[in-house]
């Protein structure tokens, strides 16, 4: 697919932006049509001026796009800016993400299956090139129209060749090594896939009870999550691995694509059977398509203080 042609001058005035559809890393997403060739695109805009701290990760993340070369994660487009504001032209997939699915009832074992194998086939390719994602849960697995299932949001990821230390995610899916700053690596990502099927599996990530603060001190002194009811041993023992609390005994997202879970996973186009109940959930409920406010992510900052994204510091 080829890039839509933005013009050095109004680049704006080449796109129709309709409806809010997300909320990603730095900014608001909406679906938009490019004038010209009538294609769908999804559009992330970033307030600059507003945004000042943020500059050299929102530069990163549009390098980071740029040079993949994967099915397993959105496609990047291009970017402009007008105005104060920084517009991310992305690929738009209908068929919403892995959360608005939610809406409609928890995920069956078969489909949760399949979309681990395709979130691993990414996370093979993002960590393959020393990247990893940092934010992976249900709310930044997307599909498109047919059931391709594809990773989003990389406004979180970061690129490295040796432990990283920064405190970036969201409370109830991070890593225990990552709370405890004491370096992390790629597995980290296979931590948060396996609270992810948790949440697809139940409808809520484990301590969902709880404050996001609360979750941060409670993550690496309690004993991993399980996944606990019908569900298969082998799927059991899938999540298991990805959760355990030392990351040098998780397995690596090529060596979890070996295990039994995946034996009698299916296609994708599979998954047009959940997103049609969901389609049909939102015309009975006259839901809108699917709009989303991710949960709460932390950074912390120079003070040695945790801040939400656009809120409070706590100390």
């Amino acid at each position: 697919m080829h890039s839509p042609i933005i013009p050095n001058k109004d680049p704006a005035t080449q796109y129709s932006l309709g409806s809010r559809i997300g909320t990603g890393s730095f900014g608001l997403v909406y679906k938009g049509v490019h004038v010209e060739t009538g294609r769908v695109v999804a559009i992330k805009q970033i307030d600059i001026e507003n945004s000042q701290d943020e500059i050299t990760e929102i530069a990163r993340e549009i390098w980071r796009l740029a040079d993949l070369r994967t099915d397993h994660v959105t496609r990047y487009y291009g970017s402009f800016v007008t105005g104060y504001k920084l517009w991310i032209i992305m690929e738009y997939l209908a068929g919403g993400s892995c959360l608005s699915l939610l809406k409609s009832g928890v995920i069956p074992e078969a489909s949760i299956a399949i979309i681990c194998r395709e979130v691993l086939l990414g996370l093979d390719y993002l960590h393959g090139h020393c990247t990893i994602h940092r934010d992976i849960k249900a709310a930044n697995i997307l599909f498109s129209s047919t059931g391709d299932v594809k990773l989003a949001d990389l406004g979180n990821a970061t690129t490295v060749t040796s432990k990283a230390r920064s405190f970036v995610g969201t409370p109830f899916w991070m890593a225990p090594e990552i709370i405890r700053q004491d370096g992390y690596d790629t597995k980290a990502d296979i931590w948060s896939l396996g609270i992810t099927a948790i949440e697809m599996a139940t409808g809520e990530p484990p301590l969902s009870q709880y404050h996001p603060m609360r979750v941060l001190f409670l993550i690496p002194k309690a004993k991993p999550p399980a996944l606990e009811g019908n569900f298969s041993a082998s799927c059991k023992e899938f999540v298991s691995l990805c959760l355990k609390k030392d990351p040098t005994t998780r397995p690596s997202a090529k060596q979890l694509l070996k295990h039994p879970f995946f034996r009698k996973a299916g296609k994708t186009s599979s998954l047009m059977t959940l997103l049609s109940r969901h389609d049909a959930y939102r015309k009975r409920d006259q839901a809108p398509p699917y709009q989303e406010i991710l949960p709460t992510q932390f950074s912390l900052g120079p003070d040695g203080k945790w801040k939400p994204a656009g809120g409070k510091v706590f100390s």
